[in-house]
């Protein structure tokens, strides 16, 4: 039955769901939309190539959240920085995500499912942890609801295995729920020691003593 919701079900639920969503949430997006512009300036979209299912790129969507500030060399400057108090709201309401329904209307993202990443961690990536990508990337995950940014790699890297190991109907409604919480909530949005999240480097192997 599982199998059968993840090949076939997910996928039609995944487009009615955000297309009712981007037809209700239409005047927020339009709001939001106009405040980024005011606000942070152009481009309002976000865009940046991501890995989905089985490791293929796609375009991903997301509202601005940052300034373009650089230094005096032309390097942009940290993201302590560049987010500002209006990106710290998008971010903690997840409002900067809206724009993501449109990758899941085309089919590059899921509703629920491991978060797309960099595609310069591909190659970090260890046999477990390339797991994540049996399945289309999400708007929310099982890790975005254990923790988001508050907990490490490794641990996010399980817990996306984990769910792709037991995608079902039950277990994605149950992660939509928890999302909506979390976004009244407001929890694990930031890492303990970065604006946003530290970058991952790759997971260093376990010595084995003899």
């Amino acid at each position: 039955m599982n199998g059968f919701y993840k090949r076939y079900v997910k996928r039609i639920m995944d487009f009615l769901l955000s297309l009712i969503a981007i037809i209700v949430l239409s005047p927020i997006l339009l709001v939001v939309a106009i405040l980024v512009r005011v606000k942070l300036g152009g481009p309002v979209i976000f865009k940046q190539e991501r890995p989905g299912l089985n490791e293929k790129i796609f375009m991903m969507y997301k509202f601005r959240t940052m300034t373009d500030e650089r230094d005096e060399n032309g390097e942009l400057l940290p993201d302590s920085v560049r987010l500002t108090k209006f990106g710290r709201i998008l971010r903690s309401t997840s409002l900067d995500e809206l724009p993501g329904l449109f990758n899941i209307l085309k089919g590059d993202m899921s509703i629920i499912g491991p978060r797309p990443l960099l595609v310069q961690y591909l190659p970090l990536y260890n046999a477990h942890q390339k797991r994540r990508h049996d399945v289309r990337p999400g708007l929310s995950g099982l890790a975005q609801i254990s923790g988001r940014n508050a907990i490490s790699w490794e641990d996010k890297f399980s817990l996306d295995v984990e769910y792709v190991a037991n995608v079902s109907f039950i277990g994605d409604w149950k992660i939509i729920l928890l999302t909506i919480k979390k976004v009244f909530v407001r929890e694990g949005i930031n890492s303990e020691t970065a604006a946003t999240m530290e970058p991952f480097k790759g997971t260093k192997k376990k010595r084995v003593e003899i």
